[in-house]
């Protein structure tokens, strides 16, 4: 019995480990998605829709792992918690990643030197949400809730972005009408990126779940 709770452990440890390079890959695309709509680098934004295949290759490789895990193993209600964790990190992990794709295919069609004040919202948004995706996998790796908590705070900061940038996009084409296309590009981007907080929101209360043995709805 000894022996086979050993494996269990060791077995959860892996999956721990791939959350871990999950997150880092999402964190990594987001970066380079904005660095590439900031800079209009069309190279740039196709290795962000490239390395989302890995990401997810990765979800499946965790979920997976996990019904493995449930089949063989007969995990005790804690570790059945942990394991629900896990598959609501995967699969928000994974929707964060296609927001951070959406924001590369921006940048094949606008240039993020354009001088809309909405590419420093923008700026703000992706890098607050690379900040949550640390935050959150660093409380579910400490089994921490109040730090969840925090992490999913940011997306106050998030939301705060998008509500300016869109009143301005608004503002902008009532002056501009022929800017209409461009600043609707910019409102569908951002709310892509208000999204992806949410997902990691979604991530902040699994984390609470798993902790606090109870559901707690954050942001709302």
């Amino acid at each position: 019995m000894e022996n086979k709770r050993i494996l269990f452990s060791e077995e959860l440890d892996r999956v721990r480990h791939d959350i871990v390079a999950m997150s880092s890959l999402v964190e990594e695309g987001l970066g380079k998605a904005m660095a590439a709509f900031q800079n209009n680098d069309m190279e740039l934004a196709k290795t962000v829709r490239e390395g989302d295949a890995a990401v997810n290759a990765m979800q499946l490789q965790i979920e997976d792992a996990v019904v493995t895990l449930i089949a063989t193993q007969q995990p005790v209600a804690r570790d059945l918690r942990e394991i629900f964790t896990m598959l609501k990190i995967a699969v928000n992990l994974e929707r964060a990643g296609d927001h951070a794709v959406h924001l590369a295919k921006t940048a094949m069609k606008l240039s993020g030197r354009a001088s809309f004040r909405a590419v420093e919202h923008m700026e703000l948004m992706a890098k607050t949400g690379q900040e949550m995706i640390r935050a959150s996998i660093s409380a579910y790796r400490k089994q921490d809730p109040e730090a969840a908590r925090k992490a999913a705070a940011l997306d106050d900061i998030i939301d705060g972005e998008h509500r300016k940038l869109s009143g301005e996009m608004l503002g902008l084409m009532k002056k501009h009408p022929g800017l209409l296309k461009k600043a609707l590009r910019f409102l569908q981007t951002s709310g892509d990126l208000e999204r992806l907080g949410d997902h990691v929101t979604n991530i902040c209360e699994a984390i609470i779940y798993m902790t606090e043995s109870r559901h707690e709805e954050l942001n709302e």
